[in-house]
């Protein structure tokens, strides 16, 4: 009977976050090359009842360890944070071993320029954009943010959010464990060095860099507590004040948290983005 409940609940609350905002799905983001394959797609989320039209903008990618996962089982991210009146991009991306981290980041890095061109139709303020990713989301959208060859003008990035990010310093990751094809790592990182560090946010910091915000769990990977700690200390040099928010929960419950509209991160996130922008 609890279990039904529950399930009733989130059906309720699913329901009423759908009435709050206005989805606009599969949304063509690249540049058709006539190659016949099938390209990555993004969803927005428009704040349905807000009285503005120029809201702040939260740009999502999504995990998966850069091998899966897919932009269409997060719509509860991009209704919560509608409903709470900011205007959602959730970013679908090619996956390896059909894409390297590079090709990776280069479709997410068009994925905020076309958000920056457009996102005024769908009552964003293309002058307030933020980026955000869990996991390997969190590694893409660091990485578009500071690494200089994605985007031609990175301040068009107000600010980064990052949820329990993975692949923050792969050089260090990958030299202790190299990369074999299992879950692809070869396809999406190669066996050359240069890459590795190419491939790494912790190397392109400096002063020009978006301001951060980062959440780690007490409970994720502990590959992914050293990467934090090392892109933590190298931040610090350029933004001091910046103190991860340490959460009692393992990797996976670091992204389905933001299922229930109560959570403190929205209001968190959120405060952060009228601080900043």
């Amino acid at each position: 009977m609890r279990y039904k409940i529950t399930i009733l609940s989130l059906s309720i609350l699913l329901s009423l976050s759908s009435c709050a905002s206005k989805k606009y799905k599969n949304i063509s983001y690249l540049a058709d090359d006539n190659s016949g394959k099938e390209k990555p797609t993004l969803t927005i989320f428009s704040p349905r009842n807000s009285k503005h039209q120029d809201n702040p903008v939260l740009v999502f990618v999504h995990g998966g360890n850069w091998n899966s996962g897919d932009k269409k089982m997060y719509g509860f991210f991009g209704r919560n944070f509608a409903k709470k009146g900011v205007t959602t991009v959730i970013v679908g991306y090619t996956l390896s071993p059909n894409a390297s981290y590079n090709e990776m980041a280069i479709e997410i890095a068009k994925a905020v320029e076309w958000t920056k061109q457009n996102i005024v139709k769908y009552k964003g303020n293309p002058n307030e954009i933020f980026l955000t990713g869990h996991s390997a989301g969190g590694h893409l959208v660091a990485l578009v943010g500071t690494n200089p060859k994605y985007l031609k003008d990175k301040s068009i990035v107000k600010g980064i959010i990052l949820n329990d990010a993975a692949g923050l310093d792969m050089k260090h990751y990958l030299e202790e464990f190299p990369p074999t094809d299992q879950d692809n790592y070869l396809a999406t990182w190669s066996n050359n060095p240069d890459k590795w560090k190419d491939a790494s946010p912790i190397y392109f910091l400096d002063k020009n860099t978006p301001l951060f915000m980062i959440y780690t769990g007490s409970k994720t990977y502990e590959s992914i507590k050293v990467s934090n700690e090392r892109f933590l200390k190298e931040l610090h040099k350029f933004q001091p004040s910046v103190e991860p928010i340490v959460l009692n929960k393992k990797h996976v419950p670091m992204i389905t948290q933001y299922i229930f509209p109560w959570s403190n991160r929205f209001n968190e996130i959120i405060d952060f983005m009228k601080k900043n922008n």
